[in-house]
């Protein structure tokens, strides 16, 4: 897999899940710290993270993180 594939099964990955919970970017960027904006990056595949961010999103959303890594071909 590419990274920017990656980055982007990611992103959709956490935006599925931040729907699943009923949150707008702007709540979870609340939640976590970060802006609106960057969250939408994020969901987009269009930078990159940290894992202690990964964490946080988790956390906030109250699921493993490993959850955001299940890639489906």
């Amino acid at each position: 897999m590419l990274d920017e594939e990656f980055l982007k099964s990611f992103g959709f990955n956490l935006k599925m899940c931040r729907l699943k919970r009923g949150l707008t970017q702007a709540e979870l960027g609340e939640k976590i710290d970060i802006s609106e904006h960057r969250l939408s990056e994020i969901e987009r595949g269009k930078c990159n993270i940290t894992l202690k961010t990964v964490n946080k999103i988790a956390n906030a959303l109250n699921i493993a993180s490993i959850r955001f890594f299940d890639f489906k071909d």
